[in-house]
């Protein structure tokens, strides 16, 4: 039964990573690609909808770490998880997202 708890810890890494772009857009006024945009993921959504998507996905990083099981920061397993989880997110968004504000081959000035 622990690695289902891993996995949960993993997904939970992977919703708290991506809480963080949307919400800190949102609260800096920004606009940023969500699934609610036109076309989804590609179009901008406003800072008010990143704000509310960045929490609801803070909200479910705490259900998939908090509430599952009992997670340690300590056990290496479990920490590890959460980590490859926002890992993953983190290598997936740079590289979709890049495309869309020149991260993905940045030019020296």
């Amino acid at each position: 039964m622990n690695w289902l708890h891993d996995i949960s810890y993993l997904f939970g890494g992977a919703f708290l990573a991506n809480a963080v772009p949307h919400f800190v857009s949102g609260m800096m006024g920004r606009p940023f690609q969500s699934p609610f945009a036109k076309p989804p993921g590609k179009g901008l959504s406003s800072s008010t909808v990143n704000v509310l998507w960045g929490f609801a996905n803070f909200v479910v990083a705490y259900l998939l770490i908090a509430r599952v099981g009992d997670f340690d920061i300590h056990a290496a397993d479990q920490a590890i998880a959460l980590g490859v989880g926002v890992l993953l997110i983190g290598v997936m968004s740079a590289r979709t997202f890049g495309r869309f504000h020149g991260g993905n081959s940045p030019t020296c000035s």
